[in-house]
């Protein structure tokens, strides 16, 4: 077998297990909102920023407007957004928060603490979360440059 085919030698292998695991933490802080992992972050987007294009959602969490839209009709059923088409352009929709959604901002302004909390690990030393994101973002970023170029 060649060592570059071991799954403990795979980076990806662990990428996707982190991803996996902490979706799953993330669980029993959402279930009370009646949320998905899929759903907070639209979420997060629209509170950050209210009344977005979906082309414009799509593109901020780095997925396609079709695996976007089906989260976003969900949610519109849930009254937690509504969508509407744009004026200028029918073509383009405009996703907006209700009232309910707003309110859900209050009830999920804890979430991130709880994470970090549960999350410190003082096997890690003195790796710092920032110092995650900073290495997430500079692989993000070399992958979408890698992609567009392709």
């Amino acid at each position: 077998m060649y060592d570059q085919l071991k799954l403990d030698n795979q980076v990806c292998f662990r990428l996707y297990t982190a991803s996996r695991l902490v979706t799953q933490a993330y669980r029993p802080l959402l279930e009370p909102l009646g949320l998905t992992y899929p759903q907070y972050i639209v979420m997060l987007v629209l509170w950050e920023q209210d009344n977005l294009l979906v082309s414009d959602i799509a593109h901020r969490l780095v997925l396609d407007t079709n695996t976007v839209t089906p989260l976003l009709q969900r949610m519109e059923r849930d009254g937690l957004l509504i969508r509407t088409r744009g004026i200028a352009d029918g073509r383009q929709t405009l996703v907006s928060l209700t009232s309910k959604g707003k309110h859900l901002e209050e009830k999920a302004k804890n979430i991130p603490a709880c994470l970090a909390k549960a999350w410190q690990n003082p096997d890690a030393g003195t790796t710092r979360p920032e110092a995650f994101v900073e290495a997430l973002d500079a692989m993000i970023k070399h992958l979408k440059n890698s992609d567009s170029k392709q």
